[in-house]
């Protein structure tokens, strides 16, 4: 297998993983649904330890809040968590889940 084969499987890979993409041939999708679901997971434990606060301020809702934003945004590969975080943050503002700010896009949740 060439590079550029190995480089466009491994692109397929990660877009089903991380983007909701159909499972590449030769992959069970099941089991892609339940590594993808583990990924999932395991970015939002990265996200509430970076965002300590914002994990206390949502407490329990934390968990099921980053499924749903997720499900509908998922992080894409090249992506750095801070931006992902960021918006995060502005998808719960804008779901009436936090509230919003005084003053601008900065919160205490966001990095500064």
């Amino acid at each position: 297998m060439s590079r550029a084969e190995l480089a466009r499987r491994q692109a397929e890979l990660l877009h089903a993983l991380l983007a909701g993409g159909s499972p590449p041939p030769g992959f069970d999708p099941a089991r892609l649904a339940v590594e993808a679901n583990v990924l999932r997971r395991k970015h939002g434990r990265v996200l509430a330890y970076q965002r300590p606060e914002l994990a206390e301020t949502l407490g329990e809702r934390f968990g099921p809040l980053f499924t749903e934003f997720t499900a509908g945004r998922p992080k894409k590969a090249a992506e750095r968590s801070g931006a992902y975080a960021d918006e995060f943050v502005t998808w719960l503002i804008a779901g009436g889940h936090l509230p919003k700010p005084k003053r601008g896009l900065l919160t205490r949740f966001r990095r500064r």
